[in-house]
């Protein structure tokens, strides 16, 4: 059972103020796996010292691009040498399937590649072409201290997501992780600790919402970088605006997929198996609405079905398990209710229900449930459910699949599916998201990933991520 007594706070291992541990709980059979100290306020309050310190008084924002570049190259070559140790412990603490924490990894390194290149690419400093005789200067320098916060349901990427810029731009980071990710978090810190950042720069620190909204407010944070519910989001947000804090926020997801009439509809339902489902359906930019036109959309349902009805739903360990565990047991409670409250609404329920899956009552799992004959003002189609809970809206036209597919608080994700690409391409330029995928492409990390409306501010990834983590000076001369 691993044990992990001490926090990482700027690049060590340390005496955590309680010496409490939590247990960390397997979603698959309720058996205790490991236990992990929790941080407290006066724990997160050493963390933003020592950043603080690191940043006012240390080397690191004096470093060259090119040295900070290197270092957090390093740090992907040896996550890339742990992959499968990473995966098994992710898929150990929050449910995911195996197959997924695996693919998950490679992922990930393109998206610090993409990173990687942005900061390579990026003018740090630049002479701008202006009128004789001034002369300007725009400097891209560090914001100062960053707490970065980020959910359970995928926290090496979330991780990644925030850490990476931040820190290829000079500042400072504290990591506050999840506590059901605590043990993976904290081998994510020993990684961080191999590759000789200098003191200060770095603290990974596991803690409940309380904790967290001490980080939030904490006076010597500079900006928040935040990944999770829209709920917390407007917290974070009206927190930090009474600072004047730099923020980002990348939330919730209530995403469709329109399946044009000249869609292939085995190929799009093979998609959204993946699109739709992935990460147990615990995913912010999962495809849980599918718009389907309605003389096609009986064909459309019956091939949902016999996806879902197929899919292996099981102990995530194992490799042909395609969909685990619910996180915790509030969480598997949340989706049986949100299918109790669909059965209410008057959706017909296809296939799956409430009932948690034969030989699987020990863990949190839920069974993958579609709904049809499903409105789009229904709670179970304008709320995230966070679960495999799709449903299918019939629309009469095109204008129809749009107005449906904008007809929502949230602007994460989505899809198209169509026979014609350059079809499908203009109806994604009408679709109010931050990211739309067309015919099951995977989503790229060069371009900037982030939501309109309710799914959050600013972007991730690439050069447009990058410089959510810098400030701009201009200089004349």
């Amino acid at each position: 059972m691993l044990t992990y007594d001490k926090l990482f706070i700027g690049g060590a291992w340390v005496a955590p103020t309680s010496a409490d541990l939590l247990d960390i709980v397997s979603p698959h059979d309720q058996s205790v796996i490991g236990r992990a100290a929790q941080a407290l306020p006066a724990d997160i309050d050493r963390a933003v010292a020592a950043a603080r310190t690191a940043f006012d008084e240390g080397p690191w924002r004096r470093t060259t691009p090119a040295e900070r570049i290197e270092l957090i190259r390093r740090f992907d070559r040896l996550r890339l040498e742990r992959a499968e140790e990473i995966a098994a412990l992710v898929s150990a603490e929050n449910g995911q399937a195996i197959w997924f924490a695996r693919g998950g990894q490679q992922g990930m390194s393109r998206q610090v590649a993409a990173y990687l290149k942005a900061a390579e690419e990026l003018d740090w400093e630049q002479a701008l072409p202006t009128a004789e005789p001034i002369r300007s200067v725009v400097r891209r320098e560090p914001i100062g201290v960053v707490a970065a916060i980020i959910p359970w349901n995928s926290p090496f990427s979330s991780a990644l997501a925030k850490i990476v810029p931040a820190l290829l731009a000079g500042n400072t980071v504290v990591l506050k992780v999840s506590p059901e990710n605590s043990l993976s978090m904290n081998l994510f810190a020993d990684m961080l600790r191999e590759i000789g950042l200098p003191e200060g720069v770095i603290s990974v620190l596991a803690a409940d919402r309380e904790t967290s909204e001490h980080l939030v407010k904490h006076p010597d944070v500079d900006k928040i970088a935040f990944t999770g519910s829209t709920r917390a989001g407007r917290r974070i947000a009206s927190l930090a605006g009474e600072q004047l804090k730099r923020v980002s926020l990348e939330l919730g997801g209530k995403s469709a997929a329109v399946i044009l009439p000249d869609a292939d509809i085995a190929k799009a339902v093979q998609g959204l198996k993946f699109a739709s489902l992935l990460n147990n359906g615990e995913a912010c930019i999962a495809q849980t609405r599918i718009l389907a036109p309605r003389d096609r959309y009986e064909e459309v349902v019956a091939g949902l079905k016999d996806m879902m009805e197929s899919l292996p739903v099981g102990d995530p360990a194992e490799d042909n398990t395609f969909i685990g565990p619910m996180v915790r047991p509030d969480q598997q409670q949340r989706v049986r209710d949100y299918i109790e409250l669909g059965v209410e609404e008057g959706a017909r329920l296809v296939t799956g229900g409430a009932e948690v899956p034969a030989g699987l009552e020990k863990g949190n799992y839920v069974t993958p449930t579609l709904f049809a004959d499903v409105d789009n003002s229904m709670r179970i189609a304008q709320e995230e459910i966070f679960g495999p809970v799709l449903v299918v809206i019939a629309y009469e036209d095109e204008d129809d699949a749009v107005r449906i597919a904008n007809d929502s608080e949230y602007g994460l994700s989505g899809g198209v599916w169509s026979a014609d690409e350059a079809h499908a391409l203009s109806v994604a330029r009408r679709m109010r998201t931050g990211t739309v995928t067309v015919n099951g492409a995977p989503i790229g990390f060069d371009g900037p990933f982030g939501g309109f409306k309710a799914s959050g501010i600013g972007r991730e990834y690439g050069a447009v991520g990058l410089t959510q983590y810098v400030e701009y000076k201009t200089v004349t001369l």
